[in-house]
């Protein structure tokens, strides 16, 4: 039983399960710039489309932030030939589904549809990306300034914990930066945005030659591309767009940054973010699986420590944001359990952190980090949108779309001391800025 038990574990690990090399990938550029990547999978009978624009938060500049993330909203609210709230209800009667999203490096537009109306989803997309200008008005910027400050409202400002990535981020990367806010920015400077500079960031960045299109599902490739040379074929490219701001930083922040905040929340808890490699580098697939095997889920060392044997967490775990353009960040969250202070729980954690990084993983640790690493790409890639947004992550963050196929290759080849000392190197004090919560007490 245990023979096979090993030889299930090494065949899960081997890489060549876990790519992407028996996916069709095509990739065209049009003469306006527009770059496209196409892959056929007649599996289901829908198409994934999916639209990268390279912009983010990190082209905002101070005073300004938060214009990716209103545009968001305001890429639903009608172009020259769409109404306000026509892509929306057109994709809806396809049957369809929809979102859009933002971050620090992208924004990123998504349907899901029946095969049959593909043709519909990239009219839609290519009428917004040529004619938003032509319905943007007063009116509608402030619809989205409106739907955006509810959603902050929502989603950070009154939640509990809900302002800690903000404080973080704001912590691990320093006043200037381009990384320092994070995408949905603030409600002031949402306020000081005109309707020229909402003008002026749109032709800039939101055109052909600064975004990817991927189209993944049951396709004809040869018709999808006619009607993408169709549609987005005739949109000028601008070449207007500036680099972003260097993110680069010293690889170690060099001294343990503190905030301590006092709100309502429900307990005390203690928060981290560590400086760690940029994406695409094998330093950091060393890291993610640091961060699994210490803090990714009930199985972690953290959760066996604080929440099962020492019961001063009701929650523990480590998180990863990759990031291309800057140093990526390892966040730590624990919840604190019962009368447990900061204190006892963050020496606890650095007490794991050091003998991590002095002995590294276990061998079954190891394993059990790279197979839920690789479970869930595998479930990312295994539905076409999941696919397709890999695709313009790669082409838009990497340059190559073709990347994906082997995505996985350098994860599972990852060695234990790799492991330990990517630990070693990034998860120590000198390198984290630190949030604690203390609960507000009531008179």
């Amino acid at each position: 039983m245990r023979r096979a038990q090993e030889e299930a574990a090494r065949a899960a690990r081997e890489p060549a399960k876990a790519d992407l090399r028996g996916i069709d990938i095509t990739e065209h550029r049009l003469a306006n710039g527009l770059r496209v990547v196409l892959s056929e999978d007649h599996n289901t009978p829908v198409a994934a489309v999916n639209l990268w624009y390279d912009v983010g938060s990190r082209y905002e500049v101070p005073g300004r932030t938060g214009l990716t993330h209103l545009f968001c909203k305001l890429m639903f609210f009608g172009s020259a030939s769409v109404d306000a709230d026509g892509h929306t209800e057109a994709v809806r009667r396809a049957g369809g589904s929809f979102n859009a999203t933002t971050s620090f490096e992208r924004a990123n537009f998504f349907q899901t549809v029946p095969a049959h109306q593909l043709e519909l989803v990239l009219w839609l997309e290519a009428d917004r990306m040529g004619s938003l200008l032509v319905a943007l008005d007063e009116e509608r910027m402030r619809w989205a300034r409106d739907i955006v400050r509810n959603e902050r409202r929502q989603r950070y400002d009154n939640v509990p914990y809900g302002t800690a990535f903000e404080r973080l981020t704001a912590l691990c990367y320093p006043q200037g930066h381009p990384y320092h806010h994070t995408p949905i920015g603030s409600d002031a400077d949402r306020d000081a945005v005109t309707l020229e500079d909402a003008r002026a960031f749109f032709r800039t960045y939101y055109t052909p030659d600064n975004a990817v299109l991927s189209v993944v599902g049951d396709i004809d490739p040869e018709q999808t591309l006619a009607w993408i040379g169709k549609y987005f074929g005739s949109i000028p490219s601008q070449a207007r767009k500036r680099p972003p701001r260097d993110g680069s930083l010293p690889e170690i922040i060099g001294t343990e940054l503190r905030q301590a905040v006092a709100e309502a929340v429900p307990a005390r808890a203690v928060m981290a973010a560590y400086r760690l490699p940029r994406d695409g580098m094998r330093a950091c697939d060393a890291a993610d699986l640091a961060l699994t095997i210490l803090g990714g889920g009930e199985s972690s060392r953290l959760y066996n420590r604080l929440v099962r044997r020492d019961r001063t967490a009701v929650a523990a775990g480590f998180g990863m944001m990759r990031l291309a353009g800057a140093p990526s960040m390892g966040w730590l969250d624990v919840k604190a359990g019962g009368f447990a202070t900061t204190g006892a729980i963050e020496a606890a954690v650095d007490e794991e952190l050091a003998r991590f990084a002095t002995e590294g993983p276990l061998p079954e640790e190891l394993e059990r980090a790279q197979a839920q690493l690789e479970r869930e790409w595998l479930d990312r890639v295994s539905t076409v949108m999941g696919r397709a947004d890999e695709l313009c992550r790669y082409a838009l963050l990497h340059g190559d779309a073709q990347l994906v196929r082997g995505a996985l290759g350098t994860m599972l080849t990852i060695t234990a001391a790799e492991v330990r000392a990517a630990a070693a190197r990034f998860l120590r004090r000198e390198n984290r800025a630190v949030l604690t919560y203390e609960p507000l007490r009531t008179p």
